[in-house]
Parts: C-alpha cells; structure tokens; sequence
C-alpha cells in the first residue's frame, strides 16, 4: 500500500485505522485478550504513525471485538450455515477468526473504507464485500435469510442521528423478523463531548458522534422503536488489567456510573409482534 492511501482518510472512514491500531496492540501482548494473527499482518503492513494519530492503544476496540466474537460463536453453534452482516466492517477481522467453513459473511463500508480493506481481505465466494453505507438499504437485498440472519455494527451508531438508528432498527426488524442484532452504544456525555470538538491527540479529532444513549434507556427505547423487538442483553465493557480494570470494572457496578458508560447491546426479534401486556 502506498503511503499516500492511508492518510487520506477522513471523518468516520479513518476511524477503521483507530480500532486496528487497538486491537493489533492487544493482539500483541503476551496476556492480550484478543488472538488475532491477520490484524497484526494489516496493522504491521500499513506504513502510518499510528501513535502521533491515536496515541497510546487503549484495550476497549479488542474488549468490544471479543465480545462480539463470543456471541457470534454462540449463534453460529445453532445456525452455521447462517448469514452475518458487518456494517461498517472497516479492516474488522472477524470474518476471519469465526469462519467455520460454512457461514456466509456480508462486509459492508463506504467504498473508500472497502477500497483499502480489500487491498488486505480479498473477498470471496462466502465472505463477500459490498461498498456502500449502511444507510443504504441496497444492503439488505443481498442477505440470504434461509438460514438464519445475525447483524453487527460495531462502531459505527453513534456515528448516526437517533432518527436515523431508529429507521434502520424498524426497517431491519421488518425486513428480517427473527434475526439478531449486536452493536455499542456510548453515554450521553460522550456525545455531547464529541460535538463540542474533542481531540484524542493533537494530530486527531474526534468525529462528531451524534448519538449518544446511556444504559438505562436502552431496552424502553429499542422496544419502544417496533413491536418485533423481543430482548435485549447489554454487556458493559469490562477492562482485563490496570488502572482501569481496577476503577472502572469498581465503578461499573455503581447505578448511576454504570448507566452513563459505554455498552454493548445484543438484541433478539421475533418471528411476529410481540404482544403488550398491560
């Protein structure tokens, strides 16, 4: 890859080489939690000063791709031949770590995003690209449904308008009753943080993050947004060393902190309506 390709990301796009930056960090570490050996190839190949960008790697990307992983495999014990669609894929590796040699694996970014992953992931017969935005519901017409459908979109919400989250939820739930559905939320705070102009480093700011929803309101608005939506899990990020696995994990279990911390949300829908109970 030529030196000039990379940075030539802006916004959301270039928050693909953020979340490798992380990951591959942990990747790396003797005790990382995260065994990834194809990230460590794409992150070690792309000449990019990640840390004057991003500064030091922080453990949350490689916390949220392991969680997302273990649901992921759970699923796919009940349904591996079934179809998994990454919005927003960016350089995720996952396809990789869970493939069993049967799933069917739909990647889909922006084609600047998917220009640079496929330089990395070619696609193939199984695990197919397609370069669009996740706003574009051109998406959906590519899915299989036979076998089951799950949905990732990891990084990728709060980069949205509440409106237009909530559109996609009721038009993924119409379209595909009975699927599964995981993304991450961040707090209220955050987005309002992001807004304002937050800057990670002095070479890299924040882009806007419009959507920001804390823990507690969770589960009253998904079900609020359409009828199919059946349950919902949210598992708080929990740190595996340091300082803050000690303050945070503590904090975490505090109603107020633990409400206003990021989040990971696995949803169920359901084959019909579920019915109001009184």
């Amino acid at each position: 890859m030529a030196e000039r390709d990379v940075p030539n990301l802006t916004g959301i796009p270039e928050t693909m080489l953020l979340t490798l930056h992380n990951r591959a960090a942990e990747a790396k570490r003797p005790d990382g939690i995260l065994r990834d050996a194809d990230c460590v190839r794409i992150y070690d190949a792309i000449p990019y000063d990640f840390e004057r960008s991003f500064g030091k790697a922080q453990a949350a990307h490689a916390i949220r791709a392991v969680e997302t992983d273990r649901v992921l495999r759970q699923w796919l014990a009940t349904h591996p031949d079934g179809f998994i669609v990454s919005l927003g894929d960016g350089l995720e590796t996952q396809a990789l770590r869970l493939d069993n040699g049967r799933l069917r694996w739909l990647s889909v970014d922006l084609p600047e995003a998917m220009a640079i992953r496929e330089r990395f992931l070619p696609p193939t017969e199984r695990l197919r690209h397609l370069p669009a935005s996740a706003l574009d519901r051109a998406w959906m017409d590519a899915v299989d449904a036979s076998q089951g459908v799950f949905i990732v979109a990891q990084g990728l919400f709060m980069y949205f308008e509440e409106e237009q989250v909530r559109r996609l939820v009721v038009d993924i739930a119409e379209r595909f009753p009975g699927a599964e559905l995981l993304f991450d939320t961040i707090p209220r705070w955050t987005s309002q943080m992001s807004l304002a102009g937050q800057h990670r480093t002095r070479a890299y700011r924040v882009p806007p993050m419009p959507w920001g929803i804390n823990l507690d309101e969770v589960v009253p608005t998904l079900k609020g947004w359409h009828p199919r939506v059946a349950h919902v899990s949210k598992v708080p990020y929990r740190f595996p060393r340091g300082a803050q696995r000690a303050v945070l994990n503590t904090f975490n279990r505090l109603p107020w902190f633990r409400h206003r911390t990021p989040g990971i949300i696995h949803v169920r829908l359901a084959e019909a309506p579920v019915p109001v109970t009184a």
